[in-house]
């Protein structure tokens, strides 16, 4: 199992990030808003564990929603 993380940067609006995690992760907006200010309080936060695959895949899609809209915001995986 893996977990996704997303990380703090100093440019993506919180509005968007908010966003990517309802879209991506199937949260409600009170949880998606958790996360978000987890990540901006302490530089990172958790969106979920998932099998290697299903980690990947949400990994990519983040990134790319966020190439989409011209946004710096990062999000990797690491082993749980």
């Amino acid at each position: 199992m893996y977990r996704v993380l997303l990380l703090n940067d100093d440019y993506t609006p919180m509005d968007f990030v908010v966003g990517v995690l309802q879209l991506v992760f199937t949260m409600t907006r009170e949880q998606a808003t958790q996360v978000m200010l987890q990540v901006h309080r302490t530089g990172m936060g958790t969106c979920g564990v998932f099998t290697k695959e299903i980690a990947d895949t949400k990994v990519q899609q983040v990134i790319e929603i966020a190439l989409e809209h011209q946004h710096p915001l990062q999000c990797t995986m690491e082993p749980n």
